[in-house]
């Protein structure tokens, strides 16, 4: 009795949690960083949250917000920008999630507001929240969408990501939001090669 009571509760907790997709969105905890071009990742948490209908719940000992929706666990790190990482990673590790079930989401100053690029591997491209992703990951090879922010004007690149979106911009930024999380739907259904012949 005892053994079957103890391979119930497995089976239940498999049940529950077996085959997640985690899906990174990065940004900065905090209002006065919540409409910074650098949250473009939390805002697009938040829209599928206000669509979907689901909440986020602080986890503190994950170091993150936290969301369960259908299979997928979608998290917004406390640990702000530079250390993404850990938090993917205390995650990954309580949920025993591997790293071909993430999607990174994250800003990109080198394309235009309007376009993300979805990419199944490479470098950190000089953003510092990816380069705790990797560090952390040991690897460079994991699903990101790129969500772009640009252009640049000549002003240097930590003031630029820390400004708000203008006015101007906002219809574009909420069209460009829509799209990904349409995206990111199709990526979990159709797979990377499919998804960048699609959105790229």
């Amino acid at each position: 009795m005892v053994i079957f009571i103890c391979v119930k509760i497995i089976n239940i907790r498999l049940g529950d949690d077996f085959n997640l997709k985690l899906i990174l969105c990065t940004g900065n905890v905090g209002d006065k960083y919540c409409f910074n071009r650098h949250n473009a990742g939390f805002m697009v948490a938040d829209l599928l949250a206000q669509k979907e209908g689901f909440s986020f719940k602080l986890e503190n000992k994950l170091k993150a917000y936290i969301a369960k929706f259908n299979d997928f666990l979608i998290i917004k790190p406390t640990t702000f920008m530079n250390l993404s990482g850990e938090a993917l990673s205390l995650v990954m590790n309580y949920y025993k999630i591997p790293t071909e079930d993430i999607l990174v989401v994250f800003d990109d100053l080198s394309l235009n507001l309007g376009t993300i690029r979805f990419k199944a591997s490479g470098s950190d491209g000089g953003h510092n929240g990816i380069k705790s992703v990797i560090q952390h990951l040991g690897t460079n090879k994991f699903a990101r969408l790129k969500f772009g922010i640009g252009p640049q004007p000549s002003i240097p690149s930590e003031v630029f990501v820390l400004s708000n979106f203008t006015s101007e911009q906002l219809p574009l930024l909420k069209e460009t939001l829509n799209t990904a999380i349409d995206s990111i739907k199709y990526y979990f259904e159709n797979g990377m090669e499919k998804t960048q012949n699609k959105y790229n």
